[in-house]
């Protein structure tokens, strides 16, 4: 939404490319508009060549403006953030983190401990000495020292997730906070025009 002043100029696509209109405009005060049709436009355009590049200059500048907003634009992305802050540690405990709580996981561990177990009790059978015999000290301080060193990767990984959180939910705040804004300014211009619509009716009514 913008507003157009003297000798100010919109529709301007529509003449261009020849499809559909993409520009409406509602008139606060009294005003004098010059039609043009495609032919005649093109026609105007090949016959001033300075009006052309006019033309050109202010498409420019609204296009100028339109990037400037999307640039300050309040919307980003958290895992982009998130990443570009995130370390060759921080990665490598997510990875961890992600396989300790799959699937994957707990089959390899299950199938790691049948056969430790098997191996160990086969070489007894077979009246060899086993590396961990019963009760599988060695293996039960592996599981030990595994879940020790397991804990503070996964609560890492947490915190990291909740901090993404965090992040998410301000940046929600922001986007809904300018949405607000822009809400309230439409709504102020649609009242400015609504008065000025009624006091032209009551111009109009009163000559």
């Amino acid at each position: 939404m913008s507003e157009l002043g003297r000798g100010d100029f919109f529709g301007e696509m529509a003449l261009l490319d020849g499809q559909h209109r993409s520009a409406d405009a509602l008139v606060s005060e009294d005003a004098r508009l010059a039609v043009l049709s495609r032919d005649h436009f093109l026609s105007f355009m090949r016959s001033n060549p300075n009006v052309a590049l006019e033309m050109l200059t202010a498409l420019v500048n609204r296009l100028r403006h339109t990037d400037e907003l999307l640039r300050h634009s309040t919307t980003r992305n958290v895992n982009v953030e998130e990443a570009a802050q995130l370390t060759l540690a921080d990665r490598a405990s997510d990875v961890i983190a992600e396989f300790g709580g799959s699937w994957k996981f707990i089959l390899a561990a299950v199938f790691f401990f049948n056969v430790w177990v098997w191996v160990n009790a086969s070489l007894q059978l077979l009246g060899k000495t086993a590396f961990d015999a019963y009760p599988y000290l060695m293996l039960s301080t592996a599981i030990n020292m595994l879940a020790v060193l397991q804990a503070p990767i996964i609560l890492m990984s947490q915190n990291r997730q909740a901090h993404k959180d965090r992040l998410r939910a301000e940046i929600d705040y922001q986007v809904n906070l300018k949405n607000e804004l822009a809400l309230n300014e439409i709504i102020e211009r649609l009242k400015t025009l609504e008065r000025e619509y009624l006091r032209l009716a009551s111009d109009k009514e009163s000559e």
